[in-house]
């Protein structure tokens, strides 16, 4: 014989009540040490994060696939202002295809180190962070695919380390020649005055006057709206010119974001920089604002100028502020004697987010026809 429990609604409701209770008081108890860490939400694996110490005393917080026999690994390079969690995407793609992924934490984000001296970002010693990656993961070579200030460390890999790296794939930003940064801040601005009608980098000053970081967080939403706009052409009036993007975000200005980021997902973004902060990532605009970075690059050799791997382009053509498809597209032809495979997309400037089915396809075709697995 069984007994039937009946509640009618005022237990069930009193019921709900006492076990939420509960659960509340048992988080609240709980050991942090039995409270699971999770770094990225799928598809990322949170047990293949691991942590390194680099030769010059930095944490790099990194994700780490290892490659199927006869796969080659591939190295994603993000930008600003963000984490390895902006490869998502592709993280899916290519590791379901048995390929070897590396995506670090880039220096100042995520759980990587964030050191507050902006001398610590320039490009020599940052590239020697990412070889010790590499060594501490028995990979003698690989294939880089960066975005962004990631276009600007691949660069500078392939200017230093040229014999680890099979080729280079670069979206919406390409190759930095070693004196892009030779031409002074000021000048720069003037020439994309005259030449584009606005200047695209007047937002560099911002980033790099004091305060910025905190003035950012003070108006996250409208930042982030601008950062991911609905709209690119937004980006020529409201973010490029000089003190247009600063008068934009303390307005509190709120305007429609793209529909290719999740609320989901742009909540987990923020978070990850609202917990990290800014005033680290803004050193990759103050060494750029300033002259370290174009001081540093005197010191490539000059027989790494010339990039003599194959190298991929995947150009914005709605990224009015990079403008990927004249300037780095005629940057990459000239400065490369190696095969360039070239691919345009109707997207701004977050490529590999907006159109991942496309760059996920378009990168793994070139990635197949290099033959590296022979």
């Amino acid at each position: 014989m069984t007994e039937q429990l009946v509640c009618n609604s005022a237990d069930l409701a009193q019921y709900k009540k006492v076990l939420s209770s509960l659960l509340l008081a048992l988080a609240a108890c709980a050991s942090p040490a039995l409270v699971p860490r999770v770094d990225a939400p799928a598809p990322f694996n949170s047990s293949l994060f691991k942590d390194l110490n680099v030769s010059r005393g930095l944490n790099y917080h990194y994700y780490a696939v290892p490659a199927d026999t006869g796969k080659p690994t591939l190295l994603f390079l993000h930008g600003f202002p963000s984490t390895s969690y902006d490869w998502r995407h592709q993280v899916a793609f290519f590791q379901d295809k048995g390929y070897g992924l590396l995506v670090p934490d880039m220096l100042g984000y995520g759980g990587t180190s964030k050191p507050l001296d902006p001398q610590l970002y320039v490009a020599s010693l940052v590239t020697r962070d990412i070889i010790d990656i590499l060594d501490a993961e028995g990979i003698e070579q690989a294939v880089v695919v960066a975005h962004d200030w990631g276009s600007q460390t691949a660069s500078r890999l392939a200017n230093y380390f040229p014999e680890r790296f099979l080729s280079y794939a670069f979206l919406a930003v390409g190759y930095m020649t070693p004196t892009f940064f030779a031409t002074p801040y000021e000048e720069n601005l003037n020439l994309s005055k005259a030449v584009l009608g606005y200047e695209n980098f007047g937002y560099w000053d911002f980033f790099s006057s004091e305060g910025a970081d905190q003035t950012v967080l003070d108006h996250f939403d409208s930042f982030w709206d601008i950062l991911y706009p609905n709209d690119t052409v937004k980006t020529i009036t409201d973010w490029s010119p000089l003190g247009a993007l600063e008068a934009f975000i303390t307005n509190d200005t709120r305007i429609p974001p793209v529909d290719y980021v999740t609320p989901e997902e742009r909540a987990i973004q923020m978070e990850a920089i609202r917990k990290g902060g800014l005033a680290a990532p803004l050193n990759w605009y103050k060494i750029v604002r300033g002259t370290l970075e174009g001081q540093d690059d005197q010191g490539i050799p000059q027989e790494n100028a010339l990039i003599h791997s194959p190298v991929f382009f995947g150009a914005a053509l709605r990224d009015y502020i990079s403008v990927s498809a004249p300037i780095f597209l005629a940057g990459a032809l000239v400065s490369s004697n190696s095969t360039v495979t070239v691919h345009e997309y109707n997207s701004g400037h977050w490529v590999q987010m907006a159109l991942p089915d496309e760059v996920n396809s378009d990168l793994l075709h070139w990635i197949e026809g290099l033959g590296l697995g022979a």
